[in-house]
């Protein structure tokens, strides 16, 4: 868990090139400045990485460019933050406290990040780079491939059709790995690893479909021995010997049971209880 972050903590101490760096080698971006992660993207996908299934990545959006894109992102934060309680472990007192007031939850100043104010920017990723160290002694999990977290994101609002994401997509592909807004290459992250991307998952769908067809052959099959069973039964009980005899007409009152809320046993119970002389052989 994350300690208290002063005013004086080594957190703040991090010079923007060393938190580019990091940001890059752990994300495999290529961000140039501090402020092309205004968005709230690369955030989201920082706590992705150290919190794995917190973060709906899918509602991600790295290619926002308008303000109101980037607040989306950061509601998304908002909420990852509230669930793990952030606010009342890692920002209770010095700097950090005024830029993120309140005990319980982190109330990040959104309205300064969006408008990439380069300071406010840096800030903010010193204490999540110091936040990320804190957890697990800052080892990350070697299998967890951010370029496909990514990709994932990128093609889930493809499939809602969303055509302002697709220029998007489409604009960062063109602008290439300089592009200051909404993430640099990620656009061409998409691009790259869509079709794999599709493999997989049609891969996947493909071997979840041939295990269901399996179970319900199975299911079936284990319903048409049970209901020879019944109708085996249901046609001994037809004879014309047996059909008045009090056994019989409690077979028959289970058979034939329409409400599956409430059991017909009691009434069969009561039918072959009040049948007199069917002990009495078992009496004598």
């Amino acid at each position: 868990m994350a300690a208290s972050i002063g005013i004086m903590d080594g957190a703040y101490f991090v010079g923007r090139g060393e938190i580019l760096h990091w940001i890059n080698a752990t994300l495999q971006l290529s961000l140039a400045k501090v402020e092309e992660a205004a968005s709230g993207a690369v955030q989201c996908q920082l706590m992705d990485m150290v919190h794995p299934g917190v973060v709906p990545m899918h509602k991600v959006n790295f290619d926002a460019k308008t303000e109101y894109d980037m607040i989306q992102n950061y509601k998304i934060l908002q909420d990852v933050f509230n669930k793990l309680r952030i606010g009342k472990l890692g920002l209770k007192s010095g700097r950090a406290v005024s830029k993120f007031s309140g005990t319980n939850t982190v109330n990040i100043e959104v309205n300064k990040l969006v408008k990439g104010r380069p300071l406010d920017n840096l800030e903010f990723l010193q204490w999540l780079k110091r936040y990320c160290d804190s957890v697990n002694g800052g080892i990350t999990n070697e299998n967890y491939n951010p370029a496909e977290r990514r990709t994932k994101g990128c093609k889930e609002r493809t499939l809602k059709g969303s055509n302002k994401s697709s220029k998007s997509l489409q604009a960062n592909r063109l602008s290439g790995p300089d592009s200051a807004d909404g993430g640099p290459g990620v656009g061409k992250a998409c691009n790259t690893f869509a079709e794999d991307h599709y493999i997989e998952q049609i891969q996947l769908l493909s071997e979840k479909i041939a295990d269901l067809k399996v179970s319900v052959d199975s299911t079936e099959k284990e319903r048409d021995f049970y209901f020879s069973k019944l109708r085996d039964i249901e046609i001994l009980c037809q004879r014309p010997e047996l059909e008045h005899l009090p056994m019989t007409k409690a077979i028959r009152k289970i058979l034939y049971a329409a409400d599956a809320k409430d059991s017909p046993l009691p009434e069969a119970n009561e039918i072959i209880t009040k049948s007199p002389g069917l002990f009495s052989d078992e009496a004598e």
